[in-house]
């Protein structure tokens, strides 16, 4: 008879651990052998602790930009890393061929979190792969092929993603596309034909100077789609998981979609892509219909599980709602946004002040509007940085 064979927790292990994971961080990064396709901040983050992050200098920084919008409940969260250091240990992966007791958790955690129409969950790997799911299913579920989208939406650097996205500077080198799109103005309820499968928007435009809905903009492209018979999706892979101090913008607004998709903050830093489908699309679904080798496996599932239960037992929610209210009453300039996705629309262009906030110990975001500042922050960022925050962006304008 066999034995169960157990990876041993052994201090020598963590010790070697140790001694090789400073071994490979002692020299400063040499990216060469990366295709160069980021540009950098010239700031080498090498450790994060809540809502602060240090640079290779021991310098320390409040992270108010969260990874773009990824660190929702803190970096190094104690709970978090040791959730995944012990599922690491006992199963790190095994693909989606057999029933695992966390993906199971994880789908039912994250739909007792979604509205109630909302009933079964795909976990891929992305953002990206989260929207084209969406829009799959949309597509078989309606048996039509054209999907509207908005001018300044970004939806992922896929093929599929891409097709929904209007900015060409992420576009020209892309196409053709799968599918029609037709783009519409954002803030605008369009006319929808007979031959639209899906309407995708994101509730508030990130990349595009935090650009935001409002709720009757929202209702009525709800109302509208329902007049047509399309699908309304709602790209939360921002907005989500307690990031506007509600579980959901499709809560903020009180607007019912009909797919959710989300993905940065799911799983606190772990990718993880999310489609949460309503139950009448649900039923439709056969074997086979989608398909992810690395979506929802045991570590991921098991940071979905930690990310999930510290956004609810810490009052992170509630932190998001006080950070957005405090940073409104002390600064000058305007805000757009909700929650801990912000948006400052800054007297100077963005390019010119976030260097400068760097070394007021501050890492902020810019967007592709040049004069608005993006501020993402971990939902445990104490609200009285956001005075601190203020003063430091009053100084340099």
């Amino acid at each position: 008879m066999s034995t169960q064979v157990q990876t041993p927790i052994d201090e020598t292990i963590a010790a070697k651990a140790k001694n090789l994971l400073d071994q490979w961080s002692s020299a400063p990064a040499d990216e060469h052998a990366q295709l160069a396709v980021f540009d950098k901040l010239g700031v080498e983050i090498v450790a994060g602790r809540g809502a602060q992050v240090q640079d290779r200098a021991g310098k320390w920084y409040w992270d108010l930009y969260g990874g773009h919008a990824v660190s929702l409940i803190g970096h190094a969260h104690p709970l978090w890393a040791a959730v995944l250091g012990e599922q690491a240990h006992r199963l790190p992966f095994y693909s989606n061929l057999t029933p695992h007791p966390l993906r199971a958790a994880a789908c039912q955690a994250i739909v007792d979190l979604a509205p109630a129409n909302l009933t079964k969950v795909f976990l891929t790997n992305s953002g990206a792969e989260a929207n084209e799911t969406a829009l799959k299913l949309a597509r078989k579920y309606t048996g039509r092929t054209e999907v509207i989208a908005f001018d300044g939406g970004f939806h992922g650097r896929t093929a599929g993603a891409l097709a929904v996205t209007s900015s060409l500077k992420y576009r020209h080198y892309a196409a053709p596309f799968l599918g029609h799109t037709r783009f519409v103005p954002f803030g605008v309820v369009p006319e929808i034909g007979e031959d639209v499968a899906a309407v995708i928007i994101e509730p508030i435009q990130s990349l595009n100077g935090m650009t935001t809905a409002t709720a009757e903009f929202l209702q009525g492209l709800r109302a509208a789609c329902d007049k047509a018979g399309a699908m309304l999706i709602l790209d939360e892979v921002q907005t989500a998981w307690g990031r506007l101090g509600v579980p959901f913008a499709a809560d903020y607004y009180a607007v019912r979609a009909d797919l959710i998709t989300g993905a940065k903050s799911a799983a606190g830093g772990f990718p993880v892509g999310v489609t949460i489908v309503d139950d009448a699309i649900a039923r439709t679904v056969k074997s086979g219909d989608q398909g992810s080798t690395f979506g929802a496996g045991p570590l991921a599932c098991a940071a979905i599980l930690a990310t999930h239960h510290a956004v609810r037992e810490e009052g992170l929610m509630e932190n998001a709602r006080a950070v957005e209210e405090r940073l409104r009453s002390v600064l000058r300039w305007p805000v757009r946004g909700h929650g801990c996705l912000l948006g400052i629309e800054c007297p100077a262009p963005t390019k010119t002040l976030l260097p400068r906030l760097r070394e007021a110990g501050f890492m902020a975001g810019g967007s592709d509007d040049p004069h608005v500042m993006r501020v993402m922050p971990p939902l445990c960022v104490p609200v009285d940085v956001m005075d601190s925050f203020a003063d430091a962006l009053h100084a340099l304008g």
